[in-house]
């Protein structure tokens, strides 16, 4: 996706798509600037921030303001799973110290960097990939003791379902180096999840990537919550902050806090449908006999997210000028197939170039908003354990 700002400093987000063979704009909603009061941009409450070194929580005012604090919804945001994604754990940085500059629609916030080691030393992880650690065989294995499956327990012992400060939702903020644009990932397919992903897709028109069926790919960390989803922004270099990655990261939160109030206070609308994009497969470079890349991800797919693969489109380039396309022969199996995280850095040690989805439009089910107003309410029920 690309991204502007339009005369008055909205924030304008670039969708593709495919309507009468062009791309549509979506105006991402900036209600919260038009209901501010003055003295308070945003509209929420600025308070100190407690809860110890693990985390710390931002509270806010909005539509559930006359809630009693220990019945406002809890919402989980994770920063730095990886540590070289900086933008995130930069934006936790400043809502920690500024709680008003983030519209929390009253929600009850936990703020938390998911890997602090590998974020002081700008590394995606230490020993693993902490969002690959989450699975239950790793968690409840007592001989596995890296670092980032420890870190999972702490999370999970700390603010988990059944933690000391359960949270029924998480949002994990990522970035990345592929052009997703600002994008949702989901897995499986949860009601809640589902819901919470349509809400957000009705206010900003995000893509989103249905991540299932990968027995290659598991542990994430939104699994172990009863509902998640992550936010995904690129493309931005690892280890760099920019400031358009920052705001379209700030947007799809406020987002979701805006649904997941609606949710809590049962007023949540979804809408007639979303439209998604369904794992199919993931494809590697092409390697030689000592499995070292021998070809690179070709330059006029680069930066093509979202967008269906033709017969005879480029795929890959060698050094000696050769190209691999998409050939007739693989054309009828290739059609529909849209990839995403096309060449995205991090997952070279994955032997994965680019995944492959199958774009589907699904009707949105009454049972979905059900789903997702009954996790609230249930944590609201039961409160801190």
């Amino acid at each position: 996706t690309q991204r502007g700002e339009d005369p008055v400093g909205m924030h304008l987000a670039v969708a593709p798509g495919r309507r009468r063979g062009q791309r549509f704009v979506i105006l991402a909603r900036a209600a919260d600037m038009l209901l501010s009061k003055p003295g308070n941009p945003r509209g929420i409450e600025a308070r100190g921030s407690a809860g110890g070194d693990l985390c710390k929580r931002a509270q806010g005012q909005g539509g559930l303001a006359g809630a009693s604090a220990s019945r406002r919804p809890r919402l989980l945001v994770v920063a730095a799973t990886h540590g070289n994604e900086r933008n995130a754990p930069w934006l936790l940085e400043q809502w920690r110290r500024r709680p008003e500059l983030l519209a929390s629609a009253g929600l009850e916030l936990e703020l938390v960097i998911g890997n602090p080691a590998a974020l002081a030393a700008n590394r995606r992880y230490i020993e693993r990939d902490l969002n690959r650690s989450f699975a239950p065989e790793l968690l409840n294995d007592s001989s596995r003791t890296e670092l980032e499956i420890v870190r999972a327990r702490e999370l999970l012992q700390e603010l988990g379902p059944q933690g000391e400060r359960p949270c029924p939702v998480v949002i994990d903020l990522h970035s990345t180096t592929s052009g997703m644009g600002n994008s949702l990932v989901v897995y499986g397919r949860r009601p809640a999840d589902l819901a919470l992903a349509a809400a957000i897709q009705a206010r900003l028109g995000l893509p989103i990537y249905l991540h299932e069926s990968d027995n290659a790919q598991t542990g994430f960390l939104v699994e172990r919550w009863p509902c998640g989803l992550v936010i995904e922004v690129g493309p931005v270099p690892q280890g760099l902050i920019q400031a358009a990655i920052c705001r379209q990261t700030q947007l799809a939160l406020e987002a979701a806090c805006s649904a997941l109030a609606e949710a809590a206070q049962g007023t949540l609308r979804l809408p007639q449908g979303l439209t998604l994009h369904r794992h199919h497969s993931s494809v590697d470079l092409p390697r030689d006999s000592s499995d070292q890349p021998a070809a690179s991800v070709h330059p006029l797919r680069q930066n093509r997210d979202w967008r269906p693969l033709q017969s005879g489109d480029p795929l890959f380039w060698q050094a000696d000028g050769s190209v691999q396309r998409v050939s007739n022969a693989k054309a009828e199996a290739a059609t529909d197939l849209w990839p995403v995280f096309i060449n995205e850095a991090a997952y070279g040690e994955k032997h994965i170039a680019l995944s492959l989805t199958r774009r589907e439009r699904w009707t949105c089910q009454p049972i979905w908003a059900e789903a997702l107003q009954e996790c609230l309410a249930t944590a609201q029920r039961t409160g801190p354990l």
